[in-house]
């Protein structure tokens, strides 16, 4: 009886991940399409580019790659490349909070702290990526 039950609610979890992906799929897709479109209304105005157009595209996309990155770790199964995948989705979103933080002097120091926490976490991402390229020859 236990064991039927868990079997359910194992298909219950598993259909319910799956929605959660296509879910998130199409949800990917339509902020690619309105990147996409941001990009298409912003090309014919080449030249001198202005800072807040630029500023709006550059967070648009940050946004999508956050989502991207979101999707991507659905399907790993490996634990080490999940904890990769959300440490640089951590480091994407202090560099989107960093473009969307305005310069005031009374902003310095909220700018330095997450300069440096963004540093760090870009650190632990390449100190990460080299660790798994030497690991990986060891074990193969």
């Amino acid at each position: 009886m236990l064991d039927r039950f868990e079997a359910l609610l194992r298909q219950v979890v598993a259909g319910l991940r799956l929605a959660l992906m296509v879910f998130m799929i199409l949800y990917l897709a339509t902020c690619l399409l309105g990147l996409g479109g941001k990009l298409m209304a912003y090309l014919p105005q080449l030249g001198a580019p202005d800072f807040h157009p630029v500023q709006a595209i550059l967070n648009d996309a940050l946004f999508t790659l956050i989502v991207l990155a979101i999707v991507r770790s659905l399907f790993i199964n490996d634990s080490f490349r999940y904890a990769l995948t959300f440490l640089e989705v951590g480091f994407v979103v202090l560099l989107r909070k960093l473009i969307l933080l305005e310069t005031t002097p009374h902003e310095v120091w909220v700018l330095l702290v997450l300069g440096v926490i963004s540093a760090l976490f870009f650190s632990l991402i390449l100190l990460t990526h080299r660790m798994r390229k030497t690991i990986t020859p060891a074990q193969g």
